[in-house]
This record gives C-alpha cells, sequence and structure tokens, in this order.
C-alpha cells in the first residue's frame, strides 16, 4: 500500500517553504516547524549572526546539540538504574543464600 504525500506550507522567519509529508503527519511537521521557527528566532534576535542559512545552520546545530546532551542523560539514568537494580538482585541473592 502506498503512502499519499500533502503538500504543507510552513512559515519559518516570515519566509514560506511548502514540504512534503506523509497524509496524517501534518500536524507534527507543523509543530516541528514552529518549534524550529521559534529556534531560529531567538538566534536572529541576539543580532549576532545574520542570514536565514546561518541562522538555520546555527538552530540546527543548538538542536542536535541539546538532542545529543539529552540522549546521554537518559543513557546515564537507564545505567544508573540498572546498578540499582543489579545491587538489589545481589543483597536479595546474598541475604537468601545466608539465611540457608
Amino acid at each position: 500500500m502506498m503512502t499519499t504525500a500533502r503538500s504543507v506550507t510552513v512559515r519559518l522567519l516570515d519566509k514560506e517553504y511548502t514540504i512534503s509529508c506523509p497524509d496524517g503527519a501534518e500536524a507534527e511537521l507543523l509543530a516541528s516547524a514552529d518549534y524550529l521557527n521559534d529556534k531560529m528566532r531567538e538566534i536572529k534576535n541576539t543580532g549576532k549572526i545574520v542570514g536565514l542559512e546561518r541562522i538555520a545552520v546555527m538552530a540546527a546545530l543548538n538542536m542536535s546539540h541539546d538532542l545529543l546532551k539529552n540522549k546521554e542523560h537518559q543513557r546515564q539514568s537507564v545505567d544508573t538504574h540498572l546498578r540499582r537494580i543489579g545491587s538489589k538482585i545481589d543483597n536479595s541473592l546474598n541475604t537468601s543464600n545466608s539465611g540457608g
């Protein structure tokens, strides 16, 4: 079965772009575009970076950095949780073995 694509118009820093997306994914695309637009506007408002392309690249780099930082934090949280569970299992096994 083929997925039908739709054209959706998004606005980034007052410039419109027509993007093709799978049918049913329009809301996600629009939410992503709004998020990107907010990040680009933040960068533009600092006045340090000029030009749509440079602003877009800086926004993408910032968002990628945040994503990677978040992934690393989640990985560390999982590792810590697994160590705690392992410790509880070890303690439980030691307690049950010493009682018999």
